[in-house]
This record gives C-alpha cells, structure tokens and sequence, in this order.
C-alpha cells in the first residue's frame, strides 16, 4: 500500500501532470490523415517515440498513459530512461447499454486481472478506466451511472491488488443543451455513486488519482454559455462536496478543448487555494494536436515538434500553479 500512495503523490507532484498518449488506433488514424500519414504500427511507434523521447519533459509530466499496442512495442523503457513512470489504460471502450438508448457502459473486466499482471510485468506502474455520462432529456440513468460506477471499482481493486495506481475517469460529457447548474448537478452526483462504489470495494482512496471532466460547464449547445471563472468556480465547488481529502489529487482531462483555451481555464482552477487535493491536469488533445501537427510525419521535423510539446507542457504545469501568463505562452 506505501508503494500506491508514493506513486499516486508523484503523479500528481507539484507543477507536473499526465500526458494521456492512450489513443486507439482508429483515433490515431483519424488525426494522422489531418497529416497524411498513414496509420501503420511503424509509423504509430514513431510518433510515439518522438513524444516519449523529449528530453526535459520530466519537468512538467510525471506519468504517460500507454495504449494496449504502446507498452507492447516497449515504449514503456523509453519513459523510464526519460524519468516518466508508465501507465496503462486498461478499459475496452465503449458500448451500447442495452435497454437504455443513448447511453454507454465500459468494457474490459473480462480477464483483467491476467492482463494486469502482464502489464506490471511490462513496466506500468498505473492504470486508467474511464467511463461516460450523457446529459440530455432524462438522461443520465441512475442505472446507467450506477453500472459503470461498480465496474470502475472493481477496476480499481483489481488494479490496487497488482500494485497500480488506479485512475478513475467518470466523463460528464459537454455536448448537449443543458445549462452549468445541470452540468454541476450530474457531475455531482456521478462522483458521489462512484466514491460509494469505491468505498464498497474497499479501494484505498490514498492509493488513487481521479481524473474528472476539467470543467463544470455549460453544455456546448447551451444558449448561455458560463465565463471561464464561473467554470472554474463551479468545477471546485462540486469537488469539494464529493471528493474525500485523502484523495492524493484531481487530474482534468481537457475535453475537446483547444490547446490554449485548455491552458487558461487550468490556470483560474489553479489560482484557488487551500484544497485538500492536488489539481493538475491529464491532457491528449490539449498537448499531442499542436505536436503532431508540428511534427507532420517528417524525421526533420522531430526537435521541432519535441519543442512545442514541451512548450505546452510547461504552460500547463504553470497553470496548475495558477501561473500561466501571456508573456509566458509568447515565449517560445
């Protein structure tokens, strides 16, 4: 249990958070033809090489979720040597949840202890689950939420039974009409189902992160949007009800936000203080869309490429700090 708690501490350590390198290879596909590269095992490993390999990232990135395909190609190596622990995710992804239209539930429980155990063997020293919440009409289910707050406990006891970190990621997802209160209303009462669950199964708050939607927002086709300090305000509010101080901290996944517009709204979280949890952040889009774009494919383009990732990186470990300033992002 000592092990748990030190990883999950250096997860979220001060300044640094966690690069979510953990897309599919349908979702890989899809951004590699924005730049005409083709999706082959080859050049996915490239790509990841190139993110993985950027020295000095350690300063900013304590840990990097790994696909299935990524920790088998032995990319987990190339983080260590770079001083970056190695996570996992280990869900299946997403289906339909049968008699509830609209609606998901998570995969992978099936044989998920046999594959923790390779993944250890592998170099992961964590792991990720995450499942969604729709909000829309009647919309979320308590049946729903409640499914897939079981299997991301029995997820994380698994996961601390093996000796990883578990990282729950319950995602209120933004589309839809519905307004701020509404959105801080699910998310509300999503993470208390999941703590309960995680209490059920006896899950060592100590010993994990959770990963939450960054913002308590507006739904993205709501008349009235909420300013970013009303997010912020809102985002810290929900957590404070739900999230039990021995939470070591709270990791926010961007969201289809854009890069910067990602940074900003992480900075007026981070400037609140006296919190009993960590808050950083757990980005893809946020830091690998301006990278890869940068990168283009091209072996000449790789230190290029390695700069604006570290760019974003830093950027995103100021606003953690509630730091980040506009003469900071023009710095590079």
């Amino acid at each position: 249990m000592n092990d748990l708690v030190i990883i999950a501490k250096k997860l979220v350590a001060e300044g640094k958070g966690v690069l979510a390198a953990d897309w599919g290879v349908g979702s890989i596909g899809t951004r590699f033809e924005k730049i005409g590269l083709e999706n082959t095992p080859e050049n996915r490993k490239r790509y990841r090489e190139m993110l993985f390999g950027t020295l000095g990232l350690s300063e900013y990135i304590s840990g990097v979720i790994e696909f299935d395909e990524t920790i088998r190609q032995g990319l987990a190596e190339v983080l260590k040597k770079n001083g970056i622990m190695p996570g996992i995710k280990v869900d299946k992804g997403l289906v339909d949840m049968a008699n509830f239209p609209g609606e998901k539930v998570s995969e992978g429980l099936n044989g998920l202890r046999e594959r923790l155990k390779e993944y250890v063997g592998m170099g992961a020293v964590f792991c990720k689950w995450r499942m969604v919440v729709t909000i829309g009409g009647e919309l979320p289910t308590r049946a729903c939420v409640e499914t897939n707050a079981r299997a991301m406990a029995q997820y994380a006891a698994l996961c601390q039974e093996q000796g990883l970190v578990p990282i729950v990621e319950p995602e209120v997802l933004k589309e839809g009409d519905h307004t701020i209160e509404k959105a801080a209303e699910v998310t509300e009462e999503t993470l208390r189902l999941v703590f309960e669950m995680l209490g059920d199964h006896k899950v060592k708050l100590e010993g994990m992160i959770l990963k939450s939607s960054m913002a308590v927002c507006s739904g993205t086709g709501c008349p009235v949007q909420a300013n970013p300090e009303m997010v912020a305000e809102k985002t810290v509010e929900v957590l404070r009800r739900v999230v039990p101080p021995a939470v070591p901290g709270v990791v926010f996944l961007s969201g289809g936000q854009e890069a910067i517009e990602a940074t900003i709204n992480l900075n007026l979280i981070g400037q609140i203080r006296s919190l009993p949890w960590r808050l950083t952040f757990s980005y893809e889009r946020a830091l690998e869309e301006p990278t890869l774009f940068a990168w283009g494919g091209k072996d000449e383009n790789v230190e290029k490429a390695q700069k604006v990732l570290l760019h974003r990186a830093k950027m995103n470990s100021l606003a953690s700090l509630g730091k980040y300033t506009e003469e900071a992002e023009n710095e590079i």
